[in-house]
């Protein structure tokens, strides 16, 4: 059964590293917020990530189906979830004082990565290409070696979030006010790029 966990914890590390929106609000958090914040944001996505790897490995073609059936409204709900933080984060006046008051709670950043990273229906679909590509179909009727597996996925997606809020914590101390502020414009932008992208992914 070891194999399998192995296996899930390369998956589910190769499939969170990539920067993505979630990695951008990662880094901001985590910036903003303080490590937990940015650690929260991480783990979220990673069970996400789980519950998705869940899906591959346990082969429930009935729910993998309808995600990828529903497209449209996850990647327009998503769409939208992702320009309101964007435009959120944009906004946002990083001062030290409020900078507290400002973040509602480490479940918010918990929850709402979760809901971010399951409205988007291409991370299931990589998922089923990863198994397809490494051979994993045949474990669909072990229950045993796909928990295994899917355990693997989710520790391993945590160990990425770990290492980056973990990275960016240390450099955080070099940040003031007004590189706070930059931090906040460049994030916002670039999560209201993502968003645009999901609009535009609609259409295809």
């Amino acid at each position: 059964m070891e194999i399998f966990l192995i296996k899930g914890l390369i998956i589910g590390f190769s499939i969170a590293a990539p920067v993505g929106p979630i990695g951008i609000l990662c880094i901001q958090r985590t910036i903003n917020y303080g490590r937990k914040s940015g650690l929260f944001t991480g783990f979220g996505a990673a069970t996400a990530d789980g519950l998705y790897g869940a899906v591959a490995a346990f082969g429930l073609t009935i729910i993998s189906n309808f995600l990828v059936g529903q497209q449209f409204w996850f990647r327009l709900i998503g769409g939208l979830f992702l320009l309101y933080l964007g435009i959120r984060t944009f906004v946002s006046k990083p001062k030290e004082k409020t900078k507290k008051d400002n973040h509602k709670s480490l479940f918010s950043d918990y929850f709402s990565t979760i809901f971010l990273t399951l409205t988007n229906p291409m991370t299931i679909l990589s998922f089923v290409a990863i198994f397809a590509g490494l051979g994993l179909g045949s474990i669909k009727g072990d229950t045993s070696s796909a928990l295994f597996m899917t355990i693997g996925v989710f520790i391993g997606s945590a160990i990425w979030w770990l290492i980056l809020s973990g990275g960016v914590s240390l450099l955080k101390t070099k940040f003031n006010t007004s590189s706070l502020k930059i931090v906040n414009k460049i994030s916002g932008i670039i999560l209201v790029t993502f968003a645009i992208l999901s609009f535009l992914s609609i259409f295809k």
